[in-house]
């Protein structure tokens, strides 16, 4: 399944370079060079959204970063203790859900799950300050 046309465009609007591919039914969008906020052990990962078929209608479930990361005080981050082997690679889950009605069906898209990951990196990094 290839990205909607808007999520394309969206990415290509702001130059965030990512490629998509697919696995096991899911299409993934690697976004190879993410900029982490200062307090995480990294200021670069790779980052993976898996979308499963019926998106935009099935919101995105987690995300996943490569190279794991830490607060950089090196204490963990909540629920992202699991790891797993996606596209080839080892990558460290970030267990995130949307609370019930906060992902809007058919109208919300890949920008709106981007602004709640970048949020969480924030929040993660904010708490090692």
């Amino acid at each position: 399944m290839p990205l909607l046309l808007e999520d394309s465009e969206y990415l290509a609007e702001r130059k965030i370079a990512h490629e998509v591919r697919e696995e096991g039914g899911m299409t993934c969008l690697l976004l190879p060079d993410w900029e982490l906020p200062t307090g995480l052990s990294a200021n670069r990962a790779a980052v993976l959204i898996r979308l499963a078929p019926g998106y935009p209608d099935i919101p995105p479930d987690m995300w996943w970063v490569s190279p794991a990361i830490r607060r950089a005080d090196g204490s963990e981050i909540a629920g992202t203790q699991s790891s797993e082997q996606h596209l080839g690679r080892t990558w460290q889950r970030w267990s995130r859900h949307f609370n019930p009605g906060t992902w809007q069906p058919g109208v919300d898209r890949v920008s709106g799950y981007l602004a709640l990951i970048t949020s969480e990196f924030r929040r993660a990094a904010d708490c090692a300050a």
